[in-house]
């Protein structure tokens, strides 16, 4: 099954440019709004992350490389890349691409905290 998602999720992610590339499918980000949750307190706190940042929440580092949102309507869609390591851990606990639409589909996995995408921002709004 896990298989599946990481196939439908490289598909998906192929249409998205490389950086550096230009495609008008999708234009860069300066902010991520992310959402966390500590499922045993039940505590939830909204993130803003800029591009090249890592922020902290409670014992995770998420550290935002690159955001992107369909150019023809930045509220339909976001695309981040994100590192999110548990403070204790020497390898990061998620390293990939997030979609908002598709929380589930790469999804950090961790037994307290979840995180996932909310929007993606430009200054020049």
């Amino acid at each position: 099954m896990k298989r599946f998602f990481i196939a439908a999720l490289a598909g998906l992610l192929s249409t998205v440019p490389v950086h550096g590339q230009s495609n008008v499918a999708t234009k860069d980000g300066d902010t991520a709004q992310l959402r966390a949750l500590d499922t045993i307190t039940g505590a939830v706190r909204d993130l803003e992350v800029r591009v090249g940042e890592t922020v902290d929440y409670e014992r995770l580092s998420i550290a935002l490389k690159e955001c992107r949102y369909p150019a023809d309507n930045q509220a339909a869609d976001a695309f981040v890349y994100l590192v999110i390591k548990d403070v204790r851990e020497e390898t990061p606990r998620f390293e990939g691409w997030m979609i908002a639409s598709s929380p589930a589909l790469s999804a950090l996995e961790h037994p307290r905290y979840d995180v996932w995408v909310l929007s993606c921002n430009t200054s020049d709004e």
